[in-house]
């Protein structure tokens, strides 16, 4: 439902904006510089998604969601993946107790890691698919089912995880059914000089940044339904529609470059990320209303990793985003135009 009144409008709009910089400002204090990765995990929080953080080791994707876990006050998990993990290690499972008073024997079941309002997934591509997809219910339905019982999990529920380019050795591509529940894909790079010279500064002397809570559950979950209720016009839908579907090899709208190197394109799911982020740039930059390039700020991560390219595309060494980079160039932004 559309918000009406406009003085609650801003009220809503101007308090969403304060929480999204009392958080920005709290992680700032440890991490230095990535204000467009810390910006995308926000984002993905608050869009009621998952964020997936992919990087080469030692650039900083665990400091910062230990961080964003430390301020806010939410129930925090945090799981290592590793080739042997299983995924009764992540889930839990049922054990046999005992009744002291009756001696009689159950089945009681022992909740796992998974069951906290925040958990880091923390170099998930290094377990092995039948452990990954142990993710998949619980992101998706925010539940887990074991023993044919089904166990509701706390919200808010946010899953942020890391993972190595699928290059680095020891890694098992995670399957697009799983790619595709993250909200956003977020690539991490290194840092710039003088963002270098400040980590040395702040991790060589001793420096221990106090980290607070500023936020609650309920705030974020307030912040979470706003989000859902901003209007977004119809020639701005439009256009989120007509992008999503120019990743369709064979579709309409679809770019050669789409038709030449890509496999599978973007889901449903893709233009909903496209629209939720939309709605969260616009009121950070302080309108009531999407922009175009809101769209665009959206696209790279919350379609990136819901693109297939065909075996002709790896073999050019393209990548994702160069792909919707030709898109972005190619789709219009009034339906006028595509006709």
């Amino acid at each position: 439902m559309a918000i009406r009144d406009e003085a609650q409008v801003e009220r809503q709009v101007a308090q969403f904006r304060d929480d999204f910089k009392k958080l920005r400002d709290e992680i700032g204090k440890m991490i230095v510089g990535h204000r467009e990765i810390v910006d995308g995990v926000l984002v993905c929080l608050f869009s009621s998604g998952h964020a997936l953080l992919e990087g080469v080791p030692g650039l900083g994707k665990t400091l910062l969601i230990r961080t964003l876990a430390q301020a806010l006050s939410l129930d925090f998990s945090r799981i290592q993946f590793t080739p042997d993990l299983m995924p009764a290690d992540i889930i839990g499972t049922n054990i046999i107790t005992e009744d002291p008073q009756s001696g009689r024997r159950h089945f009681e079941f022992q909740r796992g890691p998974l069951f906290a309002q925040m958990v880091l997934a923390d170099e998930i591509n290094r377990a092995t698919p039948k452990t990954q997809s142990a993710l998949l219910e619980a992101m998706q339905e925010h539940t887990v089912t074991t023993g044919g019982q089904r166990h509701k999990l706390e919200e808010p529920f946010f899953v942020m995880a890391t993972q190595n380019p699928i290059e680095q050795e020891g890694t098992y591509p995670l399957p697009e059914a799983q790619l595709d529940r993250f909200f956003f894909k977020v690539l991490v790079g290194y840092s710039n000089r003088e963002e270098l010279k400040q980590i040395i500064d702040r991790t060589t002397t001793g420096y221990m940044p106090d980290i607070k809570p500023v936020l609650s559950g309920e705030q974020i979950i307030t912040g979470q339904e706003l989000v859902k209720r901003i209007v977004i016009a119809p020639h701005v839908e439009d256009y989120i529609i007509r992008t999503v579907l120019a990743t369709h090899p064979g579709g309409a709208f679809a770019t050669e470059s789409v038709n030449k190197y890509v496999r599978w394109g973007a889901s449903p799911r893709g233009a909903q990320a496209l629209t939720l982020a939309a709605k969260i740039y616009a009121m950070l930059d302080g309108r009531y209303n999407v922009a175009f390039d809101d769209v665009k700020k959206a696209c790279f991560p919350g379609l990136r990793h819901r693109l297939l390219l065909n075996f002709e595309g790896e073999a050019e060494g393209l990548s994702t985003d160069e792909v919707l980079n030709d898109i972005l160039e190619n789709v219009p932004t009034t339906a006028e135009a595509a006709a």
